[in-house]
């Protein structure tokens, strides 16, 4: 494993921390936690810690000896001073003579411990790092340890590979029982370097940032040359399907499959060398079905993956069947780990969500789930560590993590649930919607409206650049798309099922505004219109219903359709002519498919200046009815400006409202010749 210390970096954190206040202790602690948060076969999404014991002043300016451990909620890559709450170190300390001390109460007592009553709860490994002596404390997950520490004899490897210099901690949950653990090993030999804590992670500890950092790479390269010498066989292939069906089309089916009471989680599809050889292996029934690698990953995972069956192509109906009873008997099997489990705790529980984090599927790859893009994406970074991890095990000897219980009592331990937050989820957080001309306009605002209800957005734009930088500022996906070529739509629905898993919400917004009077105009133009105009709402509905078939959880189609689809305006018949049968055809499709559940329903918006309407039209318009711009554009009943955030938000309305199909919505300010009975 590479060491990325840098002098020239460390002096460069200690000097730009000092002009906030900052000492060089921290800063370097900062530094050095960034060097691990960054390095992914360290630690994972929030995982591992770090602390450094120094000297603050109190509010009295009065020097106190405190201790600045990693925060909840921060991650160690991104890292700032704020993220490592300052406490008083010899409180901490004296709690050590306790024989007990319970979960609430160890809280409670870092809490009333912090110098800032706002800074964020301190990691739950606190009382380890105070209870050690060392100045600087670093903790990980590392994949190459892990390796070695989950098998069978995972401590006798450790032992023969680190002799004296690491001392080792039997597996213990994390808290104050493992704290006052940890400490009496370090006491048996207090030269050693740091701790192997079995089947968890590992510590490493100095005086300095450095040396402290330094001894953690050093541990997981020496980790990491064992695998490489003792791997003594590979994971032995499967007998799969010559052709098997890409993640695309079964991202949608499985999406439908693991919906918790109707409302579905989003999908991150992920694959490799490493995960093919893992998913496609012949064994994968046995060796990923027996837990994380580290416990920490449980909550964000759950113990165990699904694994459905290779879907050969041309059976696929037979495929859906197979999956549908992978996934029945999987909620099946939680059940009973929940209840056997359950009972022998000793406080009871309520039971999660049953469905997988992970699913496996050979001859294809693997997705992550989480009802959010960002939790999916959380999920399948967790399996491909876990893959790494448990496919070095097994290539040395065999894998052995925790057992159940504890796997159970980590799942389901408050304080590491109180990791993922009890924040309500936001109105469209588990939907993905697509928006098609979303790199600027109305389509635009369209795109950001649906990203603040917590939606995953995926922008379509025929200018990659503009559809990139929308979807970049709010974190969705942007893709080129030209949507009245069929075949390019069909393309990018792939795409999206493939970053998503599937699609619930459609904006069919892209248009464009041809002139010319009706029987003088060239038919050239009144093609080209309605390629865009009409074609283009088609091919992305065609391509959007059956995504949401596949799902079975219904869906939503939104039209912008203008108000030149109910009141044309003189010599703009090439544009309202389609926009009028884009009419007809959203209630075509509400009309047909009803019954799976799809809504279509319609925006018809007029004067949006950031719409079809360029400055040079609204200039030229307003200068022909003797108005000023501002007048113009406020020519309606309520004499004021519709903005296209106006129209974004008609388009959400919609999307929220369920008991409503083949409905049009007016957003013009009042036009009575535009309105709808």
């Amino acid at each position: 494993m590479r060491n990325l210390w840098s002098d020239r970096e460390a002096a460069r954190f200690v000097r730009r921390y000092k002009r906030q206040g900052v000492n060089a202790d921290l800063a370097l602690r900062v530094y050095t936690s960034r060097l691990l948060g960054g390095n992914p076969k360290l630690v994972l999404h929030g995982g591992g810690n770090t602390s450094v014991k120094t000297t603050l002043t109190d509010i009295m300016g009065s020097p106190v000896e405190v201790i600045c451990v990693k925060g909840s909620g921060w991650d160690l890559g991104d890292i700032e001073p704020a993220g490592l709450p300052a406490m008083h170190l010899a409180p901490l300390q004296k709690m050590i003579a306790l024989n007990t001390l319970s979960d609430e109460n160890m809280v409670n007592a870092q809490r009333t411990n912090l110098l800032d009553s706002t800074s964020p709860n301190p990691s739950v490994e606190t009382l380890l790092h105070a209870f050690l002596p060392h100045k600087f404390i670093d903790h990980t997950h590392a994949n190459a340890v892990l390796a070695l520490s989950d098998q069978v004899n995972g401590e006798k490897l450790c032992r023969e590979i680190y002799g004296d210099r690491m001392g080792y901690v039997p597996y213990i949950m994390p808290g104050f029982a493992l704290a006052k653990k940890a400490a009496e090993v370090y006491r048996e030999n207090p030269t050693v370097e740091g701790l192997v804590l079995h089947k968890h992670g590992v510590f490493t500890f100095a005086d300095t940032a450095k040396q402290s950092y330094d001894r953690m790479i050093a541990v997981c390269t020496q980790a990491e040359q064992r695998i490489k010498q003792s791997r003594k066989k590979t994971l032995v292939a499967a007998k799969l399907p010559k052709r098997v069906a890409g993640p695309a089309e079964i991202a949608p089916i499985l999406r439908g499959l693991t919906a918790v009471n109707g409302k579905p989680m989003a999908l991150d599809f992920r694959t490799s060398k490493a995960v093919r050889a893992y998913v496609d292996g012949k064994d994968v029934a046995k060796y990923s079905q027996l837990g994380t690698v580290t416990p920490d990953h449980v909550i964000r995972t759950k113990p165990l993956p699904l694994i459905v069956p290779s879907p050969a192509i041309g059976d696929l109906d037979a495929w859906c069947i197979a999956a549908s009873n992978a996934v029945d008997a999987y909620v099946s099997n939680y059940h009973a780990y929940f209840a056997r489990n359950n009972k022998i705790a000793p406080i009871k529980k309520t039971e999660l969500d049953p469905m997988p984090r992970i699913i496996l599927v050979p001859g294809v790859g693997l997705f992550g789930l989480g009802n959010s893009a960002k939790a999916a994406a959380i999920s399948a970074d967790l399996a491909e560590t876990n893959i790494e991890v448990i496919s070095d095990a097994v290539a040395m000897d065999s894998y052995r993590p925790i057992p159940e219980y504890d796997f159970f009592d980590i799942e389901y331990w408050s304080l590491e649930q109180a990791k993922l937050g009890k924040s309500a989820e936001k109105p469209l957080q588990r939907k993905v919607a697509v928006v098609t001309g979303g790199g600027s306009g109305i389509g635009a605002a369209t795109a950001k409206a649906f990203a603040a209800q917590g939606a995953a957005v995926a922008v379509l734009d025929r200018d990659a650049k503009a559809a990139e930088a929308v979807a970049t500022s709010m974190g969705g996906l942007g893709l080129a798309c030209d949507v009245t070529d069929a075949k390019a739509v069909g393309k990018a629905f792939g795409t999206i099922c493939k970053q998503f898993g599937g699609v619930d919400i459609v904006v069919s917004n892209a248009g464009a505004a041809w002139q010319g009077r009706i029987g003088e105009v060239d038919d050239k133009v009144l093609r080209q219109s309605f390629e865009l105009n009409f074609w283009g709402h088609q091919n992305i509905a065609r391509a959007a219903v059956k995504v949401m078939r596949a799902q079975g959880l219904g869906g939503c189609l939104l039209f912008n359709t203008s108000k030149q689809a109910v009141n044309p305006g003189r010599d703009f018949g090439p544009y309202g002519l389609p926009k009028a049968a884009a009419l007809f055809l959203m209630k075509q499709y509400a009309l047909d498919y009803g019954q799976d559940g799809i809504r279509a329903n319609a925006v018809n918006a007029d004067r949006i200046r950031s719409g079809l309407l360029s400055d040079e039209m609204i200039k030229s318009r307003s200068k022909a009815r003797g108005l000023s711009e501002a007048k113009y554009m406020a020519g309606n009943l309520l004499s004021r400006e519709v903005t296209a955030e106006d129209v974004a938000q008609a388009f959400v309305n919609l999307a929220k409202a369920e008991a409503t199909t083949a409905a049009t919505i007016t957003v013009d300010g009042g036009n009575i010749e535009a309105s709808l009975r």
